[in-house]
């Protein structure tokens, strides 16, 4: 039972009460939940100017809203980004393979991207019409915001605006849609290099842009995540991405060394019908001399790899379990498994080949997997940590109880009261100390806050009921709480009358004999919003 106890007025300090308590622990928590909010300065006029004109508050609630909004689309936007390495795809039949690109997907990617492209077009529309502090004004305070358009445009443009614009731009949908269909031709080799090339250059601003918003929001709100858990599966999630563009890459590299050994063997084949690069396209799967060459021809027979005719390396399990060739379900999963396989393993059971560019391959797998698994392990732990911090102080506290009743040879019966009056602490409060915080805050806020805890229960009281608001914000100030297990006697008959209690929570019994007299005694359960 949570009792609130107030003594006399005109004392200032508070001194524990006794009663007895008769139905056990029936109190509750009573921690403050309100989160404190960082000031902010009003930096609008008092004219009311449109929209189009008005300059937002870096530190105002909408911009803070504006950059979780904005950094949740980023990661999104860094999800869609290497589904463009899956476009390629091994089609045909077992006798004649040919490249094609997944069309569906194509379609799908390039929606999703031009809508993440927008959230960055709008993103830079909002920091030109951003204010910031003038650094010259930090001396003391928050410093002066900056107002004038002009100055907010050209600062931004110094600083962070050719990042923003680069990461913008939809480079990739121009390339897919306009550039490769315009430079195909029965002769085109068959590389997607000029994609990957694009999508990766793109794809290091954009990874850029998550920290400085991380930062902003931690210099608004404090921190980017409000709980703990959210933190962990933050940065979970950035690893699991990792694992995404691994195994992405991996893919596409994949599909290059199987096409690698297709026009190595098609270059060397001269009899009985020449090799052209062109019959690996599935474009001329369909032609008359690409049928007679595909019955003739030995070039896959000599790639697949159970002849052991060429070395895959590390891509030898996308062309054995023909992950090339299936639908993009599967082999997304495959490939998210293998990035989160490597990543895991720093590449350790990788059997690379003596090509340069797998070897480098596997040795970026080496050094990120290193470095991700550190970073991932050792912010989960401190988010984790920060779960248990207040139970291993509990428990700390539970043992140091636990040797002074020891050395002190306490009795079994109070041992066992102590043990009980502990644990219905730590399930009461959890470990929080209210008066610490309550202590930490301005006047006027813990005033309104000890006003909405206690005033009803203060008003109860018909003598009270009768005063004013400043001399109940005096007593409700004077109003703290505290714990009473079952069998506790909170107030003895005949003991000096100096507190004054609320029932919050639970039930106590209230019993006289006035005063000792023969054959007089009187009982009352007091309950909930008694005093």
């Amino acid at each position: 039972m949570i009792l609130y106890t107030q003594r006399c007025l005109l004392q200032t300090k508070f001194k524990s009460s006794l009663l007895k308590a008769d139905n056990g622990m029936m109190g509750g928590r009573n921690r403050l939940t309100e989160s404190s909010k960082v000031g902010r300065s009003k930096v609008f006029p008092a004219d009311h100017a449109s929209w189009h004109h008005r300059m937002l508050d870096p530190g105002s609630d909408i911009v803070l809203r504006w950059n979780r909004i904005f950094l949740v689309s980023c990661l999104l936007a860094l999800f869609v980004d290497p589904l463009y390495f899956y476009l390629p795809i091994v089609g045909g039949d077992e006798e004649s393979l040919c490249v094609n690109g997944d069309s569906k997907l194509r379609i799908v990617v390039t929606f999703f991207r031009t809508v993440a492209d927008l959230f960055y077009l709008l993103h830079m529309i909002i920091k030109f019409r951003t204010a910031y502090v003038a650094p010259n004004t930090r001396v003391f305070g928050r410093g002066e915001l900056v107002m004038d358009p002009k100055k907010i445009a050209w600062r931004y443009i110094r600083s962070d605006f050719f990042i923003d614009l680069i990461a913008t731009l939809p480079l990739p949908q121009i390339v897919i849609w306009f550039i490769i269909p315009a430079a195909r031709s029965r002769t085109t080799d068959h590389k997607n290099n000029a994609l990957a090339l694009i999508v990766l250059l793109q794809y290091i601003p954009r990874l850029y842009l998550i920290f400085p918003l991380s930062s902003e929001i931690i210099k608004a709100a404090g921190v980017v995540t409000r709980t703990a858990w959210a933190g962990a599966v933050y940065n979970l999630l950035l690893y699991m991405l990792a694992s995404h563009v691994l195994g992405a890459a991996w893919y596409l590299l994949s599909v290059d060394r199987y096409k690698s050994c297709w026009k190595s063997n098609c270059r060397e084949e001269n009899d009985p019908i020449k090799c052209f690069l062109s019959y690996l396209d599935c474009d001329t799967f369909n032609h008359g001399d690409r049928k007679t060459w595909a019955n003739s021809t030995s070039v896959f027979k000599n790639c697949d790899p159970s002849n052991n005719n060429f070395d895959y390396g590390i891509f030898e399990d996308a062309v054995s379990k023909k992950v090339v060739s299936s639908n993009f379900i599967e082999k997304y999963f495959y490939c998210l498994w293998w990035g989160l396989q490597q990543l895991s393993s720093y590449g350790q059971n990788l059997s690379t080949s003596t090509y340069i560019g797998e070897t480098s391959f596997a040795i970026l797998i080496s050094i990120l997997g290193l470095v991700l698994f550190a970073h991932l392990i050792g912010n989960m732990q401190t988010y984790l940590q920060s779960l248990t911090v207040r139970l291993e102080e509990w428990r700390l506290k539970r043992r140091d109880t636990e040797e002074w009743m020891r050395h002190r040879q306490l009795p079994e019966d109070l041992k066992r009261q102590v043990r009980r009056f502990v644990q219905y602490k730590w399930l009461a409060t959890r470990g929080v100390h209210e008066e610490s915080i309550l202590g930490g805050l301005p006047a006027d806020l813990r005033r309104d806050i000890q006003r909405h805890l206690c005033l009803d229960l203060v008003l109860r009281v018909p003598f009270f009921s009768q005063m004013d608001d400043q001399l109940l914000d005096a007593i409700c100030e004077r109003l703290v709480s505290s714990l009473s297990t079952a069998g506790t006697y909170i107030v003895r008959e005949g003991d000096p009358v100096t507190e004054m209690l609320f029932v919050i929570r639970g039930r106590l019994e209230s019993s006289t004999t006035n005063g000792g007299r023969t054959g007089f005694f009187n009982s009352i359960t007091l309950i909930p919003g008694d005093f």
